[in-house]
C-alpha cells in the first residue's frame, strides 16, 4: 500500500520554524494500530489522517505515542495541503472529526483560518509540585478537564523557563500551557505535554482555545497576536468568538512522498 504524505511546517511562512506536521491521504481508515505505527515512524510532534467524504474530509490526529481529540497545528497543515497541493476548488475546508466536531477553516489571503471550539479555563488550586516542576512561581493557575494554565509574569520568564519533566509528568493533565503578556504581541505561550510523548510542543493550536478566551477577557478586546516562544517559535492570529475561536496562521510545504505499508 502507498500512501501520499506531506510534511508542513504550519503557523509560520519559513521553513524550519513554526511547528512541522505530517499529512497522510487515505483511501480507507486503516486499523487504529497501523495509523499509530506510522505516526511513531514519522516521529513528529502530530501526524494528520484524512478520508474524504461528502461534506470535506475526516480527520485523526495522533502523536508518536497516541490519538488525540484536537490539533490544531495539523490542521492548519492539513488545510494547506488541500488548498495549496490538492488544488481545492473553494476558500472553506471542513474536517469531521469525531471527538472535536466539524472544524472548518478558510483560506484569506496567506492565512489559513481555524475555527475551534473554545475552552476558557477556570481558575483553580495549583497541583502539588508544580512550582518544582516548572522551577519557577506562578502568578496564576487555571485549568480545563485536558491542561493546565500557568501565568508568569512576563514574557522573559516564559522565555527562560525550564521545566523538570519527570517531575511535570506527575501532572495529570495533557499538557500544561505557560503564558504571559507579549512584549511585542498580546501574548506568549510555551505549551508542555510530556503526557503524550511531547516535551515541547513548537507551535499549538489547540492552546490557544484555551489562552484566546483568557486573554480577550483580561484584555477586553477580541482580536489578539500571539507568539509561541519555544525554539522553532510561531506566529498566530487569534479572534475570541464566544463558543468557539479563530485561529490563523501561515504555513509552508518541506516534504511530498509516499509512504510504503
Amino acid at each position: 500500500m502507498r500512501i501520499p504524505i506531506y510534511q508542513v511546517d504550519a503557523f509560520t511562512s519559513e521553513l524550519f520554524s513554526g511547528n512541522p506536521a505530517a499529512v497522510c491521504l487515505l483511501d480507507d481508515w486503516l486499523d487504529d494500530s497501523r495509523l499509530q505505527a506510522v505516526a511513531a515512524e514519522n516521529n513528529l510532534s502530530e501526524t494528520a489522517f484524512l478520508l474524504k467524504c461528502d461534506k470535506g474530509f475526516d480527520i485523526r490526529w495522533f502523536t508518536p505515542t497516541t490519538e488525540v481529540a484536537l490539533c490544531g497545528h495539523a490542521t492548519l497543515a492539513s488545510a494547506f495541503v488541500i488548498f495549496s497541493c490538492l488544488e481545492w476548488p473553494e476558500d472553506i475546508v471542513c474536517f469531521q472529526s469525531l471527538r472535536s466536531g466539524v472544524l472548518p477553516v478558510t483560506r484569506k489571503d496567506e492565512l489559513l483560518e481555524m475555527d475551534f471550539p473554545a475552552r476558557p479555563p477556570s481558575r483553580q488550586s495549583a497541583p502539588g509540585r508544580l512550582t518544582d516542576a516548572l522551577n519557577h512561581s506562578p502568578l496564576e493557575v487555571l485549568g480545563t478537564a485536558e491542561d493546565l494554565l500557568v501565568v508568569l509574569e512576563d514574557e522573559r520568564a516564559v522565555r527562560e523557563l525550564n521545566p523538570d519533566f519527570p517531575l511535570l509528568m506527575q501532572i495529570e493533565r495533557r499538557g500544561t500551557i505557560v503564558s504571559a503578556r507579549g512584549d511585542q504581541c498580546d501574548f506568549v505561550s510555551r505549551f508542555f505535554a510530556p503526557h503524550v510523548g511531547i516535551h515541547e510542543d513548537p507551535v499549538t493550536g489547540s492552546a490557544h482555545c484555551v489562552l484566546i478566551p483568557y486573554w480577550a477577557e483580561r484584555l477586553g478586546r477580541r482580536k489578539l497576536h500571539a507568539l509561541q516562544v519555544s525554539g522553532r517559535g510561531g506566529e498566530l492570529f487569534c479572534e475570541d468568538r464566544g463558543y468557539r475561536v479563530a485561529i490563523a496562521g501561515k504555513a509552508v510545504l518541506y516534504l511530498e512522498g509516499t509512504v510504503t505499508i
